[in-house]
């Protein structure tokens, strides 16, 4: 079966990997002209390590861990006066977003057909497949439509509905980005907190790379998604005579070539799928950066999604119900916890600290539970 992957990011690749693990053939779109690079880091724990280590990827991650240490909370003037300990953060591995889509296409691209600068511009679903035309290539057909386009699907729109019906703004927005060489940082952060602002700043490596992360309350905004530079003066504007170490991050940011800006929003739909087009990661079930699980969230739905197809022998019918149903408690935890992380945020608590240890528990324990039903897939196909 030929299947399309709208969305080069973690759940897009993460797919086409396991697709073409159990015999199908993907093929991955991506508006941009290359994979993106940036992002801010992300933590992973539990059975979501487990998927990576199936991938062979396992080894390679921990080679690019960001060791995350201890981290001193600043005032309004710079100056650290309490310590987050690291532990507080729970996760036994952080990788930069970048890294991870880095390793994703790079095990993935001799075997998988990657079409950049492209997109999706009509889907036309019949009784034996998608038509698919895009904004520059010529119109193909495929089996199946999988939209891995993230929090703004384009594939959400088009076969779903606008995007208003299905994301939940959480009033808070984020910006990340590298920082030249910070010794200074090695295995720790600091936090400097605002009212309804804060910075963090990262040490993400012990080769004294560096990240900055920002956070602002603020309603729903509308600008152009792909206009960096003025995501940038957002940003500026927002973080605009601030003191401390806000100026100097604010001149680092204007150079940045690995900038990353969007809200913190929820994608909350009754059913993922729609005929032989169906939605993975944050396109179907975003969980807010500040949940800490967006990106175990793809992997995990990626490893299940293809697991599902491959048992079910292509019937996508009965695949995406499986896929619905065992996925469906995990993603309602998760977007729980973002929920959490974003009224945390709002309480002056920093946007990093880790959820309590009972709810990370119970999302450990999901994980489990998912992880080992689906263990026979692999045995079943490989026979």
């Amino acid at each position: 079966m030929d299947v399309l992957i709208s969305g080069a990011g973690i759940a897009g690749p993460a797919l086409a990997y396991w697709l073409r693990h159990h015999g199908f053939t993907p093929t991955v779109v991506e508006r941009t002209s290359r994979v993106r690079a940036g992002g801010s880091a992300m933590g992973f724990r539990g059975e979501a390590l487990d998927v990576l280590d199936r991938m062979a990827l396992l080894e390679q991650a921990h080679a690019l861990n960001t060791h995350p240490g201890d981290a001193a909370s600043a005032g309004r003037d710079g100056g650290p006066h309490t310590a987050t300990p690291a532990m507080t953060f729970e996760y036994h591995l952080e990788i930069l977003r970048g890294d991870l889509i880095g390793l994703l296409y790079e095990a993935t691209r001799r075997e998988v057909e990657y079409v950049l600068g492209d997109s999706i511009a009509t889907l036309e679903q019949d009784a034996d497949g998608v038509r698919v035309t895009f904004e520059r290539g010529r119109p193909r057909r495929f089996d199946l439509v999988a939209g891995a386009d993230g929090l703004h699907s384009r594939t959400r729109s088009q076969v779903f509905g606008p995007r208003e019906r299905f994301v939940r703004h959480l009033g808070l927005y984020t910006a990340a980005f590298g920082l030249p060489s910070r010794r200074d940082l090695r295995g720790t952060g600091l936090l400097h907190s605002m009212p309804g602002k804060a910075a963090d700043l990262l040490g993400a490596r012990d080769d004294g790379e560096a990240r900055a992360v920002l956070h602002f309350a603020s309603g729903s905004l509308t600008y152009d998604r792909d206009d960096v530079a003025q995501h940038k003066r957002i940003v500026a504007e927002r973080f605009a005579g601030e003191g401390g170490r806000i100026p100097h991050l604010l001149e680092e940011m204007s150079k940045a070539e690995d900038f990353f800006f969007d809200a913190n929003a929820q994608v909350e739909m009754d059913r993922w799928s729609s005929g032989r087009v169906v939605l993975l990661g944050d396109a179907g079930y975003c969980a807010a950066p500040a949940s800490g699980h967006g990106a175990s969230q793809a992997l995990i739905g990626a490893y299940i999604l293809a697991g599902e197809l491959a048992v079910a022998g292509g019937d996508h019918a009965v695949a995406f119900a499986a896929y619905e149903r065992e996925l469906r408690g995990l993603v309602a935890e998760h977007q729980q916890l973002g929920r959490e992380g974003a009224d945390r945020f709002f309480l002056g608590v920093p946007i990093r600290e880790a959820p309590d240890t009972t709810a990370a528990h119970a999302v450990e324990a999901s994980l489990a539970r998912i992880v080992r039903l689906k263990n026979y897939v692999s045995s079943l196909t490989a026979t």
